[in-house]
């Protein structure tokens, strides 16, 4: 009796492991309208915050803010009108930098970093505004969060959609060159 139900048991395990692992389908399959509802969400939501920055640069009468094309603001602090020498591609930077909400809340205090213009992974809006700067100026950048974090935030102290203010100062330029 013992032997039928081992020889049974054995016989449906052999039966059942045959059969081949199916792919498992999506739930959900994203289509190319879903797509586009998040492209126009996402365009609405941009266009919200940079309402929001502009109106907030308008507040700020001390600064006279400039548009990089890369779609943040920037303001001088400290400009070198005599010195020519930028940061180039490769070139080593140390910089000075911390990071706050547009109220003044310091989310990230001011550190000090080496970075390698155009190889290292950093802020994007920072990794442009580093190349308009000379050795010694102080800039102040007010970066929206699709040139900063994003829609993820940093997964720590930066939320998601928030932008940003960073006071940067360039320290030193080593030149690969």
């Amino acid at each position: 009796m013992k032997f039928r139900i081992i020889f049974f048991s054995l016989l449906v395990l052999g039966i059942v492991s045959c059969k081949k692992p199916e792919a498992r389908r999506p739930k959900k399959q994203g289509t190319n309208d879903f797509y586009k509802e998040i492209i126009e969400k996402n365009k609405k939501l941009n266009a919200l915050e940079k309402k929001y920055i502009e109106n907030w640069i308008l507040k700020d009468t001390i600064n006279k803010y400039e548009i990089a094309s890369q779609g943040f603001w920037y303001t001088y602090n400290n400009k070198d009108s005599v010195n020519t020498i930028k940061p180039a591609f490769e070139d080593h930077v140390l910089i000075s930098y911390d990071i706050t909400d547009l109220n003044g809340t310091i989310i990230y205090e001011k550190e000090q970093k080496s970075y390698k213009i155009d190889k290292e992974d950093f802020i994007p809006a920072l990794q442009e505004g580093i190349k308009l700067m000379k050795k010694g100026e102080t800039i102040t950048f007010v970066i929206p969060s699709y040139s900063a974090f994003g829609v993820t935030g940093d997964g720590n102290k930066i939320a998601v959609n928030q932008p940003i203010k960073s006071t940067v100062t360039l320290i030193d330029i080593k030149s690969n060159k």
